[in-house]
């Protein structure tokens, strides 16, 4: 075995990791040689380095097990060395890679270990290893040259020859200052100074070289190491810097427009940098001249308190404290610490700002967003009236008054009961009292009762629990009572739901709790619930179909929406709204004649909403210009009761009649123009007097 390798084996400490945490301590309390062998049934498995565990200044004896187990290495990554065994570079690099090499005899026995750095130097010692030196220098990118205590080149790779030029013949044995910078290399071996970034031109090739002593253990130079690299990766390298230097000036810029005060301080405690923004009458002296001491002695001094530095150094996380100055200013400070990629803290960002006047600003803000929250409420809510581009269209007294009930119920979760036939909006009415409430960022959830089967529905209300019956999901499956949890329900068609259903139902309402098919753990819930019918549930209560306390349950907020037909008024704005989404969707520019308008004003609309958003689309897809006359709204509801059209006549009635239906109608048309009577009968040419009576008699006729 080599000499040197012999003599600087050490033996293998071992500990078991069975024993006890009490025994582990006691073993490894006074250990001097940081590397600790650990076994596993007897046999030799792992091993760890003390030095390496993060213990924040613990003694040996306070490292607990599951450290220890935590940062133990495996000895099937750690090579072994024989005395017989043939030396590769392929040996050498694994040697490189691990901080100690076990080390076994001929007979396979283990001997001991030995230190990475005492291994090579063995290894390189030995005379036929000689070459693991040349191979090691050869697999190094950048030009390396040894030179020897009386300056000539006794090594070097064949990456430097090619950057000098050079062959090895002419280079090794030669004075390196024939080759270098003598003057350098004097300077080396002189004093032992480290020189970087030397440009130098050799055989008109310009290099970057740095010159590096090699000294001896009582710190004699001995020789050199100069490291050679051309000057077109230099030039890359100066792009890059000139590249950084422009991202520092950009960095400066932007720290010069911040308003806070900006420090750049170092894991001690020093301040690096700092923005042009500084706070007024907060430092002892100007910033620029507290660069490079230490702001920590700053809180020792009195001038602030507490520090945020000194919290961020303890905490290791970002702080944000109050600190007061001696002059009385209150200063919001706000720390963040910056890691490495070792998790490390390496510097601290404290972001500063006077903040004396803060506390009626506060208050003052804290209204302002209050009343601002109020401004932004009315503004959504005559955005809902004013802009067609809105869901609920209207322009109709009638569903003013159920936009205001929205309004009212938005800011509370009673369960709601809408009424109305089919096609009016229910669902539309529903989504906006959640939208308009504090539950809208929460889910809004809808299910039609009537459509889907009575088995099915339930498990879709209440959710099931895993195995409850063939053909559940194997994990389960939450409600739709869960899944709106926090936010509303809509039940669309409540009066068609199986009675077995409206009592459970009843009880979800009465206890705010649900228990899914196959349990019976209630679970707490928390659901507004807006339910909707086009029936009358008075009726069906009457009928036995409908349960009564259900009834009364739900019907704790009732809002009717009237049918269309009701509120001729809203007839001109649905048609345009539903014709300009057409429009844009379409790349079209139809619109309606006021002929066509008046026909679609005195239809009764049976269908509602929906029917009419059907005709317009009917109308819009077949008419052959854009302007979609009477003639063609007329063709479509030709088989149709249209109420009171004008000025279409279909048939022969009496005069009388045929002159009181005209007139009325003359005075709606009016009325909606100009308003007021006044106006009114100018534009009809009879007296104000007569056109308030008699509109005042057709407004009790429709009642």
């Amino acid at each position: 075995m080599n000499q040197t390798i012999s003599s600087k084996l050490k033996p293998i400490f071992a500990v078991s990791m069975d024993i006890d945490q009490v025994c582990f301590s006691e073993q490894i309390a006074n250990r001097m040689d940081p590397y600790v062998f650990l076994t596993k049934n007897n046999e030799l498995s792992a091993y760890v380095d003390l030095r390496d565990l993060k213990t924040s200044g613990k003694k040996n004896e306070d490292l607990c097990v599951e450290q220890i187990r935590s940062n133990a290495i495996s000895i099937k990554n750690i090579e072994i060395f024989k005395p017989g065994k043939e030396i590769t570079m392929s040996f050498v690099f694994k040697v490189l890679g691990n901080p100690i090499v076990l080390v076994k005899n001929n007979e396979d026995e283990l001997m001991g270990y030995i230190t990475r750095e005492d291994m090579l130097i063995g290894l390189f010692r030995k005379e036929k290893n000689i070459n693991i030196l040349k191979l090691l220098l050869g697999s190094i990118p950048m030009g390396v040259f040894v030179v020897d205590h009386n300056q000539k080149i006794i090594n070097c790779n064949e990456t430097g020859l090619n950057m000098i030029q050079s062959a090895s013949s002419e280079v090794m044995g030669s004075d390196a200052g024939q080759i270098f910078n003598q003057e350098k290399l004097n300077n080396v071996f002189s004093t032992g100074a480290i020189l970087l970034n030397e440009i130098h031109f050799i055989n008109e090739m310009g290099v970057l070289v740095d010159y590096s002593p090699i000294e001896s253990a009582e710190g004699n130079v001995e020789g050199a190491i100069i490291i050679v690299q051309d000057l077109p990766k230099v030039g890359e390298m100066a792009l890059e810097m000139e590249a950084v230097k422009d991202l520092n000036r950009d960095m400066n810029a932007i720290l010069s427009t911040i308003y806070d005060e900006l420090l750049v301080i170092d894991n001690k405690g020093t301040l690096i940098r700092h923005s042009e923004n500084y706070i007024k009458d907060f430092w002892p002296r100007p910033l620029k001249e507290l660069i490079g001491e230490n702001i920590l002695e700053l809180e020792n001094e009195g001038v602030f308190s507490p520090s945020v530095i000194r919290l961020v150094l303890e905490k290791k996380e970002k702080v944000s404290v109050v600190q007061e100055t001696i002059n009385g200013k209150k200063i919001l400070a706000v720390g963040n610490p910056i890691f490495n990629s070792a998790g490390d803290l390496q510097r601290i960002v404290v972001a500063s700002r006077d903040i004396t006047e803060n506390t009626k600003l506060r208050s003052e803000l804290k209204q302002t967003k209050e009343m601002t929250k109020k401004y932004e409420q009315e503004l959504n809510r005559l955005k809902n009236k004013e802009d067609p581009s809105k869901d609920i269209i209207y322009g109709s007294l009638k569903m003013q008054k159920v936009v205001n009930q929205i309004e009212k119920i938005a800011n509370f979760s009673s369960t709601v009961l809408i009424q109305g036939e089919s096609g009016v909006g229910k669902e539309l009415i529903a989504r906006a009292i959640h939208t308009k409430s504090n539950r809208s960022d929460k889910p809004f959830l809808t299910i039609n009762c009537g459509s889907i089967p009575e088995n099915l529905l339930e498990s879709e209300l209440f959710g099931y629990t895993k195995g409850s019956f063939t053909g559940a999901d194997s994990q389960g499956k939450k409600g739709y009572f869960e899944q709106a949890n926090g936010g509303l329900l809509f039940l669309d068609e409540i009066g068609d739901m199986p009675m077995s259903l409206q009592v459970k139902l009843l009880r979800v309402l009465q206890e705010d709790e649900v228990v899914p098919i196959g349990s019976v753990t209630p679970i707490p819930i928390d659901v507004q619930i807006v339910a909707a019918t086009n029936k009358d549930l008075k009726k069906l209560v009457e009928d036995g179909s409908f349960r009564e306390d259900l009834y009364y349950r739900i019907n704790v907020i009732p809002i009717h929406v009237p049918p269309l037909g009701e509120r001729p008024e809203d007839i001109p704005l649905l048609a345009y709204h539903t014709l300009e989404k057409l429009n844009h969707r379409y790349d079209k520019n139809c619109y309606l004649s006021p002929e066509a308008l008046n026909l679609l004003e005195s239809y009764s609309w049976p269908g509602n909403i929906r029917e009419l958003q059907n005709l317009i689309e009917r109308l819009f897809v077949t008419a052959d210009e854009e302007v979609i006359t009477a003639e063609l709204v007329e063709h479509f509801l030709s088989h149709e009761t249209v109420h009171k059209p004008f000025p279409l006549i279909n048939g022969i009635v009496p005069l009388k009649q045929a002159k009181e239906e005209i007139e009325e109608q003359l005075i709606i048309l009016a009325m909606k123009k100009h308003k007021t009577t006044i106006k009114a009968a100018e534009a009809l040419g009879i007296s104000q007097s007569a056109v308030s009576r008699k509109y005042q008699q057709i407004l009790q006729r429709e009642k």
